[in-house]
């Protein structure tokens, strides 16, 4: 986590790099006022230095998604999932349009995710999750995703306290499945500062073409800001597990966040290291036949 550099467990953030730098150690208390919003560890010196680092990985992060989509043609299941959580106006929807800008749209799956529809209610909470995973060699992004079911549920006591208790298990029970099935998880909590959401939310009003992303709800849920920061914690501590970690993104600075998570999945597609298949079929043999023709 920001500042504090696990160094255990088996998940990429113990082996170095940023990962290391901002996972959340496995068993430890969280404390998220204590972690700064604004903050750039391990990140470019600067905005300009930042856009600059974020648009060079562009060129990496296509080939390591075409090398990933490519294997999963030959039958190789890995794949990658990227959960974005965060409080509203923390730019997990920007993240989405600036990170996966460079893949190939077809080797990725998005899925945000709203309120649960009717159908949705009438099965367990992890059943719409499921319907939206990324299949052998996608890249999936969530926008929100089976957390929602401990976060805005508790917040809002949509469901009694023990039921939410037993989620987090259930919650690490079905990473683990995931991650036993070749689904690299890369959990990202998007940390946005209360004053910094005031005022993102005072762009949206002052913007008229962003007066469709303002919702007036908004500004009674930043009464419930402490309570959402402490569901938030809770789902961290119980939730960051050497399979499928935790990563706490400072998000306050925009050029951060993106070069943050875009530097995220370098790491994991690298960790990865998916190769291309090698053709079942005489090379020369090819060449000379397509030559006749």
């Amino acid at each position: 986590m920001a500042g504090s550099g696990s160094d255990g467990g088996s998940g990429l953030g113990s082996r170095g790099g940023l990962g290391a730098l901002l996972r959340v150690p496995v068993g430890e208390r969280v404390d998220l006022a204590a972690l700064s919003t604004s903050a750039t560890p391990g990140g470019p010196a600067g905005k300009a230095a930042g856009v600059a680092a974020a648009a060079r990985m562009a060129e990496p992060l296509a080939a390591l998604q075409e090398r990933l989509y490519a294997a999963g043609t030959a039958g190789d299941r890995r794949r990658l999932l990227l959960v974005l959580q965060g409080m509203d106006t923390s730019g997990k929807g920007g993240t989405v349009k600036h990170v996966i800008g460079p893949f190939n749209p077809s080797g990725c799956r998005v899925k945000a995710f709203k309120a649960p529809t009717a159908e949705e209610r009438e099965h367990p909470f992890l059943w719409r999750v499921e319907q939206a995973l990324p299949q052998p060699g996608e890249i999936g992004i969530f926008d929100r995703s089976h957390y929602e079911d401990v976060l805005i549920a508790r917040v809002h006591g949509l469901a009694p306290r023990s039921v939410l208790d037993g989620r987090y298990a259930e919650i690490n029970r079905f990473e683990q499945s995931l991650v036993d099935d070749g689904v690299t998880l890369v959990k990202v909590f998007l940390h946005i500062g209360y004053e910094e959401q005031r005022d993102r939310l005072l762009e949206r009003l002052d913007n008229p073409e962003k007066h469709w992303k303002f919702n007036p709800g908004d500004i009674e849920e930043r009464a419930a800001w402490p309570a959402y920061r402490e569901a938030y914690e809770l789902a961290l501590e119980r939730c960051s597990t050497d399979a499928a970690p935790w990563y706490v993104v400072p998000a306050d600075r925009k050029w951060y966040r993106n070069w943050a998570v875009a530097t995220l999945l370098r790491e994991h597609l690298e960790a990865i290291d998916p190769q291309y298949p090698k053709g079942d079929f005489d090379v020369e043999e090819c060449r000379a036949h397509l030559l006749a023709t």
